[in-house]
């Protein structure tokens, strides 16, 4: 779905990403690791339209999506959340989502004045949506609190209930479980899973907990340096002699520090 190829992105003269190529196969879960300053982050942002690479080319089921705005990449269905979450705080949870599809009824002048049975049957469609959208993270009982005073993981969970507000083909989520309590990580993961195999969408995860993804994704693919290092099941990835050396400078004798 997704075809990296010798992607660059400098900043002077540092290399955030040098020469990363790299395939995300439709319908997987695949997960990107890597110590920190690998380029993980920036390797998103190239991507989503973020940052424009340096030189070479990012490919989306066979068009060259190489350099385009955000704004484009959503309407292709290519959406990415944060490390951390941007959300409306003065607005309800409920509002958050309403707020996400693009073209709406309401932001054209010309229907406030003469469109308001469509306005107002858009927003009752939309509130339904976004109400089913809560019920399935199942955060539904925090549909009328402000965004701005939800827990950390919650507001993880209201990002994800975004990318089901239009229709998503591939996310990108940067370290999803980051000040997320364990219980609150569980349901994250249960919710990724679920739109995975019942919705079809694809997912590229950068995350540290080696728990969350062994147990979401496969393959895993690992970054050090700018550079794709390693690509395959977490299990083969542990065993890597260059991805040890990458986090720990050491030898396999302390591959199960991984994690």
């Amino acid at each position: 779905m997704i075809v990296v190829d010798d992607l660059h992105k400098h900043f002077g003269g540092f290399h955030a990403v040098d020469g990363a190529s790299l395939e995300i196969r439709k319908g997987s879960i695949t997960g990107l690791i890597g110590p920190n300053g690998a380029g993980k982050t920036t390797l998103f942002n190239v991507i989503a339209g973020v940052h424009k690479p340096t030189s070479g080319r990012v490919m989306m089921d066979g068009e060259d999506i190489t350099g385009l705005e955000p704004h484009e990449l959503f309407h292709k269905g290519l959406l990415r959340t944060f490390q951390i979450a941007h959300e409306f705080s003065s607005m309800s949870c409920r509002e958050n989502l309403m707020m996400v599809p693009a073209g709406q009824a309401g932001e054209a002048l010309w229907n406030t004045w003469f469109g308001r049975k469509r306005i107002a049957d858009e927003e009752r469609a939309l509130r339904a949506k976004a109400d089913e959208v809560l019920e399935f993270l199942t955060i539904s009982h925090l549909a009328d609190h402000k965004a701005g005073q939800i827990s950390g993981g919650q507001k993880k969970l209201l990002e994800l209930g975004r990318t089901m507000m239009v229709d998503a083909k591939i996310v990108f989520l940067d370290e999803v479980g980051a000040g997320v309590n364990r219980t609150l990580l569980n349901t994250i993961a249960d919710a990724i899973v679920r739109l995975n195999k019942e919705r079809g969408y694809t997912f590229v995860v950068i995350e540290h907990d080696m728990d969350f993804i062994g147990r979401i994704c496969d393959p895993v693919i690992c970054m050090a340096e700018g550079k794709v290092l390693a690509e395959g099941t977490l299990a083969e990835i542990k065993a890597n002699e260059q991805v040890i050396e990458a986090y720990l400078g050491t030898g396999l004798k302390n591959k199960d520090k991984i994690a």
